[in-house]
């Protein structure tokens, strides 16, 4: 596999490739983990890999709930960017995989991409003139969002043991005769470098 998005040749396919692209690079940053390292913070905020997965998944599921017009589940989101007590990885990627799911499904469903998709009133993020978004500009946020936790995630990962994406991806995903080493767990006693000088960033 690459690690770019494939070619694309209509509007809908460009948004549904480059958001299923986001999640991918978003995800790879959590192989090879264990629960205590995605559980780690590596900065002054509380951001972790774990919680950002976690957070991706709400967000979709969120945004997939507006789409069809749902409530929105009751909650205070004090817990939205960490892995609580008694959630792993593995259940955060269920989860983020689960939504990712029932998105797609939902957008496949809607023939029309500038169907309208309401925004919730009263709410502090939204501004008191928006009354509605598409669903392209829905996906187009999507894309945004993950992209942007992804970079957090990105970091997170190399702080922890010096991992990038492309060697990430190459090991998750067994590609064949990759241009670089693939990312492999450290030997006992091995300290990773926390910065790489190949080409191990993405470009």
């Amino acid at each position: 596999m690459s690690g770019i998005a494939p070619p694309v040749a209509d509007e809908r396919t460009a948004l549904m490739t480059y958001l299923a692209h986001q999640r991918r690079l978003l995800r790879v940053t959590a192989h090879g983990l264990t629960d205590e390292q995605a559980r780690s913070a590596a900065s002054v905020s509380e951001l972790s890999i774990g919680g950002l997965i976690k957070h991706a998944a709400r967000c979709e599921a969120g945004w997939t709930r507006l789409i069809l017009r749902e409530p929105h589940p009751a909650g205070d989101g004090s817990d939205e960017f960490r892995l609580a007590p008694g959630e792993t990885l593995a259940w955060a990627l269920a989860e983020h995989a689960e939504a990712a799911a029932r998105t797609d499904a939902v957008i496949a469903s809607i023939p029309d991409l500038g169907y309208a998709v309401p925004a919730p009133q009263g709410t502090r993020w939204i501004p008191a003139d928006v009354k509605e978004w598409s669903v392209r500009w829905v996906l187009l946020h999507l894309i945004e969002e993950i992209a942007r936790h992804g970079g957090h995630a990105d970091i997170i990962r190399e702080s922890i043991d010096g991992a990038t994406q492309y060697p990430l991806l190459a090991a998750a995903e067994r590609w064949p005769d990759p241009w670089f080493q693939p990312w492999e767990p450290a030997r006992p006693g091995v300290l990773r470098p926390s910065r790489r000088s190949d080409s191990g960033r993405d470009s």
